[in-house]
């Protein structure tokens, strides 16, 4: 101590703060978000940090208030707190208004917690990128799943000019409460049928986890799939889905879905660590 207090010795004052970031969940221990921030921080030379958490619902709060005062930056949310932590912030960006749920958290220098949600547009970029040729106009998109991903999914094909997305979903309240939330350009179809929606489909999403490993399949038939449908599956293990397989054999553009973990990830760490990463 006598050493770095002395005249000429080591200033800590004059040391920047490490920016720090988290992934906040419960469980979490299977998240990729901290291989990913930790590829980008290595590969660009930047003195961070970003680590998993695993925080109880009823410390979220807490948890929140504590980590700006202990350096932090910014953080992911996942689940089982998307939802809830909408009450704990400050400012609530219009996509994650509209989505119901928060992702992406910034700490503001003001004070203030942000919360965004960046989803749709890591869905969009993915999908842009495994499929350029796809346009939002080439028609309507049929989406199976009415969660959380979905919410996000449909309202990024909306923004991108989709005229009408056919929606299904295992239990109907769900998907027709989406169609509430989204208007008049929502279709929604009984499970049963959802195979009849890609007869008319230009884009086919799985929002779904049916097809992951350890889940059921996803049995839904897929005969109406045409040479010009362009299917994308937010299930990213297995990388190739039997609906990505059954969809190239049948002559479609494919689009895995790790590259929306990837491209989510993109504006919370050009926010945090103030470097945008490719």
């Amino acid at each position: 101590a006598e050493l770095f207090d002395a005249p000429g010795g080591f200033d800590r004052m004059s040391l920047p703060k490490i920016p720090l970031a988290a992934v906040i969940g419960s469980p979490i221990a299977h998240s990729k978000s901290p291989q990913i921030h930790g590829h980008w921080l290595k590969k660009l030379g930047i003195q961070g940090a970003y680590i998993p958490m695993d925080v109880a619902p009823e410390d979220l709060q807490q948890v929140l208030q504590t980590l700006p005062k202990m350096g932090f930056v910014g953080a992911n949310i996942t689940i089982p707190h998307k939802e809830a932590v909408m009450d704990m912030v400050d400012v609530i960006t219009d996509r994650a208004a509209l989505i119901g749920a928060v992702n992406t958290l910034t700490f503001r220098a003001d004070g203030k917690i942000m919360a965004d949600n960046t989803d749709g547009y890591g869905f969009i970029e993915n999908l842009r990128a495994g499929a350029p040729s796809w346009k939002g106009t080439d028609g309507p998109a049929a989406v199976l799943g009415a969660g959380g991903a979905a919410r996000a999914v449909i309202a990024s094909l909306l923004d991108a000019g989709v005229p009408e997305i056919m929606l299904s979903n295992r239990t109907r309240v769900r998907a027709d409460r989406l169609k509430s939330v989204f208007g008049g350009r929502v279709t929604v179809y009984d499970w049963v049928k959802a195979g009849n929606m890609l007869d008319h489909a230009a884009l086919v999403v799985n929002t779904t986890s049916l097809g992951m490993i350890g889940k059921p399949a996803l049995r839904v038939p897929l005969d109406g799939l045409r040479p010009s449908t362009v299917v994308t599956d937010l299930v990213y293990a297995p990388l190739k889905t039997m609906l990505l397989e059954t969809a190239e054999e049948a002559g479609c553009i494919t689009v895995d879905g790790l590259g929306v973990l990837l491209h989510q990830a993109v504006p919370g760490f050009e926010r945090w660590f103030g470097t945008r990463p490719q």
